[in-house]
């Protein structure tokens, strides 16, 4: 008999797959955001500017990934390099008009895919699936000691 942790482990894995959500699926080919950088703009825009070393804290992930990430969106025009405004010496990355307004589209365009799929849930299984969702990653963070700033 599989447990409930098994089944939670499985359909976690089907989630993790499902490109749906992406409003072309996958990588996009429209000049519009990957994953990476839908969440590395979308922890900047939350946090404020951060430099590489605060990313590689945030993210768990070693500079020279956070190296090719940032000069992808900065080549975008999504990020800009600043002079730290708490006056440290690393400069920081801060998202651009063209990155919110491209975060924003993106993030509506996945919002518009959750209200399809979701379109004959009750408003409340919506917000009891929300509230179990941010539970299961605030546990996980609280885990791995990387919080991630909530709204």
């Amino acid at each position: 008999m599989v447990g409930a942790t098994h089944e939670v482990e499985y359909e976690q894995m089907l989630l993790s797959r499902h490109t749906y959500l992406n409003q072309k699926g996958g990588r996009r080919k429209d000049g519009v955001l990957e994953r990476s950088a839908y969440i590395l703009l979308s922890r900047i825009r939350l946090q404020g500017p951060m430099s590489i070393g605060e990313l590689s804290d945030a993210f768990g992930l070693d500079t020279s990934t956070l190296n090719r990430q940032t000069a992808a969106v900065m080549r975008a025009g999504f990020v800009e390099r600043i002079a730290d405004p708490d006056g440290g010496m690393a400069r920081k990355f801060r998202i651009t008009e063209t990155g919110a307004r491209v975060l924003d589209e993106e993030r509506e365009g996945i919002v518009r895919s959750l209200d399809r799929v979701m379109a004959e849930w009750p408003e409340e299984d919506i917000a009891a699936f929300a509230a179990y969702l941010k539970r299961f990653n605030t546990d996980i963070e609280r885990l791995a000691g990387r919080p991630w700033p909530r709204l």
